[in-house]
């Protein structure tokens, strides 16, 4: 998770699965889940069951095979997340002022959440890592 964030972790679960298509609403339904017995606010949890949908759905698309890691954290007023694969490539951050295409269908997703992340006070990385790629958020739980 994000390091420029202190704290001890207080609470932490991970889900190991395939990234087939059932995955994004299976994995949206357990973060959901977590972070109501965690009675994390809802504009909070809003925001990363927004981030968890589309950066699963960014290793369905986009990696497609292995296996995929998700983990959600809350600690020090922090929420974390991160989303793992075994991915070779990086996702690129996009610029947040970078042109969009109107009518493209897809492409906007990560910088949705770069930016939803920034407007929260939050971060976002994007980390390489020996067997993957991790994307990793972090924004406050209040």
């Amino acid at each position: 998770m994000p390091t420029t964030l202190g704290g001890s972790v207080r609470s932490v679960t991970h889900w190991v699965t395939d990234p087939a298509p059932v995955a994004v609403p299976q994995v949206r339904a357990r973060v959901r889940a977590v972070l109501e017995g965690w009675r994390i606010p809802l504009d909070a949890s809003d925001a990363l069951l927004l981030a968890v949908s589309e950066l699963v759905g960014n290793v369905v698309r986009h990696v497609g095979a292995g296996r995929m890691r998700v983990a959600v954290a809350c600690d020090g007023g922090w929420l974390r997340l991160e989303v793992a694969d075994q991915g070779a490539s990086l996702p690129r951050l996009p610029a947040p002022r970078a042109a969009v295409d109107p009518e493209a269908e897809d492409g906007r997703g990560l910088l949705m959440v770069q930016l939803l992340v920034a407007g929260l006070g939050g971060e976002l990385a994007v980390v390489a890592e020996e067997f993957g790629t991790s994307v990793r958020v972090g924004i406050p739980a209040a």
